[in-house]
């Protein structure tokens, strides 16, 4: 089966052909004109798609010598996200669907992320996965790879945004993950105490607004120097790694006590690629028996090639829907 994918959810343009388990090509555009907006402008993502979609389909179809009538599905994502980019994508893909006279498959982004782990893994199952995005921050069960539960979320911000939020109240440029884990190599993570909202509640969700605005506080307290811009990134670094560790303890705790056996933990989605978060995880769980899966480094953030992997893992025929409307505030249909 040839799959060709494409993800235009937020400010990535990213396409794909997928042959069975393997990936044929994949090119992904990440949008540098929002930096110096210091966050995602909606209207410039989705013109730059529209400026980029084509180009970078007509590369990937010429370097492999793929012509779309070779294609045998046609998938996009079709939410969540922001509704300018995902129509960009969405209808794009259609067209080429159309043309070719093949069946186009919508998919859920936050699906593309769930399954991502299980292209370059075994999956343990009952399985946990940890959703770590600019725009989500989830917990799943798994407790077979057709049944997915959703546990808890952020009740306001996302991880990802958490991480922007703080980066641009000291003054590093987005996108503010990778500049605070960079930042944070050299500076005092117990110079600061940050808050740890709904980290003791007998639930999965999470809260980051209350640290952002902790951080504005210590930003007018203290003079934002290089010494200050280091600690602080350090200090938010390792709250946030404690809250993560914190909830997946509990949760595993209260999944125990009803026989839910947790064998492995999946952490998926952009910020999965923060080495002193992935490192904190790893030792906490190096000795409770429970495995800890990531996906391929080219499938951690937003990118063709997990859509591509979606749509092979879930398709059948009822899931054809030429007429499938994007929808921004899409969520998992859980089983």
């Amino acid at each position: 089966m040839l799959v060709f994918a494409t993800e235009t959810s937020c400010d990535e343009t990213s396409v794909c052909v997928m042959e069975n388990k393997s990936i044929v090509e994949h090119i992904t555009f990440s949008q540098e004109i929002h930096k110096k907006h210091g966050g995602v402008v909606p209207e410039l993502a989705s013109r730059s798609h529209l400026e980029k979609i084509q180009i970078i389909t007509n590369q990937l179809f010429y370097k492999r010598n793929i012509e779309p009538q070779k294609i045998d599905l046609f998938a996009a994502t079709c939410g969540p996200g922001l509704i300018g980019s995902l129509l960009v994508g969405s209808t794009f893909t259609k067209s080429l669907a159309i043309s070719s006279k093949k069946p186009f498959i919508p998919i859920n982004h936050l699906e593309g992320h769930i399954h991502s782990t299980s292209f370059n893994n075994s999956i343990k199952y009952p399985s946990l996965i940890l959703l770590l995005t600019g725009g989500h921050t989830q917990i799943y069960l798994m407790q077979n790879e057709n049944h997915i539960e959703l546990l808890g979320e952020s009740v306001d911000d996302a991880i990802g945004e958490a991480f922007d939020k703080t980066a641009k109240l000291i003054g590093l440029p987005y996108p503010g993950g990778a500049e605070i884990e960079k930042q944070a190599l050299n500076g005092d993570e117990n110079k600061f105490i940050l808050p740890k909202p709904l980290v003791k509640e007998k639930n999965f969700n999470f809260s980051f607004s209350g640290i952002k605005t902790h951080v504005s506080l210590l930003t007018k307290k203290n003079k934002i120097d290089k010494q200050f811009t280091k600690d602080l990134s350090a200090s938010f670094q390792k709250n946030i790694s404690e809250i993560l560790i914190e909830k997946l303890e509990r949760g595993l705790k209260r999944l125990d006590y009803f026989n839910k056996n947790i064998r492995s933990i999946s952490i998926v989605g952009g910020v999965s690629n923060n080495k002193y978060i992935r490192n904190k995880i790893e030792n906490f769980f190096i000795n409770k028996n429970i495995e800890i899966y990531y996906p391929l480094k080219e499938m951690m953030a937003d990118n063709a090639a997990m859509i591509a992997w979606a749509c092979i893992k879930n398709y059948n025929e009822q899931k054809v829907d030429l007429f499938f409307k994007p929808q921004p505030r899409m969520s998992v249909i859980t089983n």
